[in-house]
């Protein structure tokens, strides 16, 4: 099968180099020197990599055939494909690949039901799931033990702890804005008979 494992950036320097948005979690395997690549759109590609490094955080790809800028600026927004044996798994039991992870049901410890993954994002400090939810709004859930407890692929769900915010952010951005009208309720001077204030109502 075919997998998008990275997308050009801006070119780098005057000797051909590119930046890439790494979007696989083996890019030492995937992106490393002497690997072809499938392109899309596929008239630029196929594409062989010549050398990698990275720079300020950032991986840097030469490719056979561009030696300077021009060159590296029109492969700019280029996702690049490899071929990848669907049946291959990672040596570590508790690593997944993102095609593993694509689609996952995404649900709390207590059954409740979050929305599907739709892209791994994979950044420098760590990776999320991008998650779509049922009314089609996102959440990024940061794809660490401390909230992702499960993966259970037989069950093809992603079970999560998420602290308070990560998926309820609407929801107690509701809340407050209520307990902030509730408080200045309670502030309101009540009326008494006469229309003054009650004096005991406003000391409460």
């Amino acid at each position: 099968m075919q997998l998008v494992v990275a997308r050009i950036g801006r070119a780098h320097g005057i000797k051909g180099e590119v930046t890439v948005e790494v979007r696989t979690d083996e890019p030492e395997v995937r992106l490393g020197p002497g690997a072809v690549l499938a392109t899309d759109p596929p008239g630029t590609g196929p594409l062989t990599i010549e050398t990698g490094r990275v720079h300020s955080g950032r991986l840097l790809l030469r490719f056979a055939g561009v030696s300077d800028r021009t060159g590296a600026e029109a492969l700019r927004n280029t996702l690049l494909i490899a071929e990848v044996d669907p049946e291959e798994l990672p040596d570590d039991p508790e690593e997944f690949y993102d095609h593993q992870l694509m689609d996952l049901d995404v649900v709390t410890e207590d059954g409740v039901e979050v929305g599907r993954i739709t892209e791994i994002s994979h950044l420098p400090s760590q990776d999320l799931f991008i998650v779509e939810r049922p009314d089609g709004s996102e959440v990024m859930i940061p794809f660490v033990a401390e909230i992702v407890a499960e993966i259970d692929l037989d069950e093809q769900r992603a079970v999560i702890t998420p602290p308070p915010g990560l998926i309820d952010d609407r929801a107690v951005v509701a809340s407050a804005r209520d307990a902030e009208q509730d408080g200045a309720d309670d502030e309101a001077p009540d009326e008494g008979v006469d229309g003054a204030p009650d004096q005991a109502g406003e000391a409460r």
